[in-house]
């Protein structure tokens, strides 16, 4: 079953798909979730009330990933990259649970800015 997620934050819009890691479950089953922008290079992030533990933690990640961040109780969208990405490598902070991936059009998430509302629902 493919399950599909709808983000929301300010005017933009979004589409992405969960894998079938057991962070994709716990997320899955907590929506909808609502949360705060932060904005660190070209990955939004913000805090969810969920707690996974790192499930095959990734130091490198590809454009559109979904993340899990267990030290900031977080929820990441990569769509380029971050301060400490080495050439093409986008690297988060630190190791990650990658649980998904966007599927639309990653350009929209350049026009977020920090501290806009988001959401995250079921998608059909």
């Amino acid at each position: 079953m493919v399950r599909k997620i709808r983000i929301k934050a300010g005017s933009i819009e979004a589409i992405a798909e969960l894998n079938d890691t057991r962070t994709a479950q716990v997320i899955w089953e907590a929506l909808p979730i609502k949360g705060h922008v932060n904005i660190w290079g070209e990955e939004i992030y913000f805090s969810i009330p969920l707690n996974p533990e790192l499930e095959d933690g990734k130091e490198l990640v590809s454009i559109g990933d979904l993340g899990y961040w267990p030290q900031g109780t977080a929820f990441c969208i990569f769509f380029g990259p971050t301060p400490i990405s080495q050439g093409d490598k986008i690297r988060p902070a630190s190791p990650v649970t990658v649980f998904g991936k966007v599927i639309s059009k990653l350009a929209v998430f350049k026009q977020v800015i920090s501290g806009t509302e988001i959401t995250i629902e079921k998608g059909e």
